[in-house]
């Protein structure tokens, strides 16, 4: 080998040596909330983090279409999802790496996917945001009430085909059956204005525009603590219970970036994430028990919680989307 081929050799070796090492991360939570637990975690590793993350528009779903259009080669390493059932779609179509992880340990049951494929952490609940100008006694209780004529032009909802209300849509479809759920979304149509996002409704019925909107509680509780003239109500205590939500998150199969990979997702389950999550502005509830934290809204321990099939609610998914569209538009 000559002296010049050596050299170039040396040069590339050195090069590579000094590539950063990095994990991919495919990011449905708000930036707002996820910006500094990641900005920690590259601290404390030495990992970069590079973010592909989607709009509120089309929360989450854009996010997975692009993991399943990448399958043939993988871009992403990691997805943080801010619901469970794409993460269910995508562990259907064996899009996800297994991995076992002590981490997860302290979690129940319900929030570990079949064979360690995804894990579930730090929940929200989708709920009712009412201004206060709506009397206590004509406050609504549950989200079928929102169907009578006298909503109508009165209820704000972000579009249904996406984030955290098209999940709401099909665990409804699951849990109603189908022809009530359908009855509901096709009698709340002519009552509802949608909007780009669930941030969107809590802002508009904090201004007045909306005497109540359907949103998380993680949007809503910006508003309360922005001293707004609003209140959560947690719907159908008396009948089906209030849905609450978690984020999930995996590791995508044939990931170019296994490793660091690992890293991440053990620290997104980590007790200081969900701590922080808990405690921060966005108020997201704890999964793992462990976890104390000082909370401004109410855990599926103290409210009436959703029996909800994940599964179930991701195999109709498609269906729902279709009534969906038909009622509500694309």
């Amino acid at each position: 080998m000559n002296r010049y081929l050596l050299i170039v050799l040396a040069i590339m070796v050195v090069g590579c040596g000094r590539s950063s090492p990095r994990v991919v991360l495919y990011c449905a939570q708000d930036l707002e909330y996820a910006t500094e637990i990641l900005a920690d975690f590259e601290r404390e590793t030495g990992l970069k983090v590079d973010v592909r993350a989607d709009t509120e528009a089309n929360k989450s779903v854009s996010l997975y279409l692009a993991i399943v259009s990448e399958r043939q080669h993988p871009r992403c390493d990691v997805f943080w999802d801010n619901e469970p059932l794409n993460m269910v779609r995508l562990e259907k179509q064996g899009l996800l790496q297994p991995t076992p992880t002590p981490a997860a340990e302290p979690f129940p049951a319900w929030a570990k996917g079949p064979n360690n494929s995804w894990y579930a952490f730090a929940a929200r609940a989708r709920i009712l945001i009412v201004n206060k100008r709506l009397p206590e006694e004509e406050t609504p209780q549950g989200i079928l009430d929102l169907t009578d004529p006298k909503w109508k032009g009165r209820v704000a909802m972000a579009k249904p085909q996406y984030g955290t209300t098209a999940t709401q849509a099909a665990c409804l479809f699951q849990v109603l059956g189908k022809e009530k759920a359908k009855q509901f979304y096709t009698q709340l149509r002519p009552n509802v204005t949608l909007l780009p996002g669930n941030k969107d409704v809590a802002m508009a019925v904090a201004e007045g525009r909306f005497d109540v909107g359907l949103t998380d509680t993680d949007d809503a509780i910006i508003e309360v603590r922005n001293g707004r003239p609003v209140r959560i109500v947690y719907p159908d205590q008396q009948t089906i219970g209030t849905l609450f939500l978690p984020n999930t998150v995996a590791i995508i199969q044939g990931c170019p970036n296994p490793g660091p990979a690992r890293k991440l997702l053990d620290y997104l389950l980590s007790p200081t994430v969900e701590k922080r999550l808990a405690e921060g502005r966005s108020a997201q509830i704890p999964l793992n028990p462990n976890v104390q934290a000082d909370l401004p809204i109410e855990p599926p321990s103290r409210v009436k919680a959703m029996q909800v099939d994940f599964a179930q609610a991701a195999e109709l998914w498609e269906e729902v989307q279709t009534l969906l569209r038909q009622e509500y538009g694309q």
